[in-house]
């Protein structure tokens, strides 16, 4: 880390850490309020890195899960074309297996290759029209809508 300014997701971020730690065992309670409190205190993000520089990666981080799923993805990929290469090079079979396996990578990104979702309206009041709103009359009733 470096000496720029630590910002609230970066602190929430090393406080997770640090929570899931406590969960492993690994600190004490009182070592979790200590470590806590100077996270939330830390100013830059040379502070916050000895508070988790003792403390193994945790494995439930979600972007190394998602990168670990990649490299298998990547992994087995490049030996089926490889096999696929070796065996005469035919009809291209392993488009089936990257397809396939290809959709879960993306879902599991996100299903948007990463990036944030966009809302579809700034409007709250807007519907997409495919059930009917609370106001909406139930069907059959006669009411008629506004």
């Amino acid at each position: 880390m470096t000496e720029l300014l630590a910002s609230d997701a970066d602190r929430e971020r090393i406080a997770e850490g640090l929570r899931i730690a406590a969960g492993e065992g690994r600190l004490t309670p009182e070592e979790l309020e200590e470590r806590l409190e100077r996270a939330f205190a830390a100013r830059t993000d040379a502070d916050l890195e000895p508070l988790v520089v003792d403390l193994p990666r945790s494995p439930r981080d979600p972007r190394q899960r998602e990168r670990s799923h990649e490299r298998a993805y990547i992994a087995t990929m490049v030996l089926l074309v490889g096999i696929w290469a070796l065996t005469g090079a035919g009809y291209f079979w392993p488009i089936w297996p990257m397809l396939g396996w290809g959709i879960g990578v993306v879902a599991d990104r996100g299903g948007r290759l990463g990036r944030p979702c966009r809302r579809r309206s700034s409007n709250p009041g807007y519907s997409t029209g495919r059930w009917p709103s609370s106001r909406a009359a139930a069907p059959g009733s006669g009411e008629q809508l506004p």
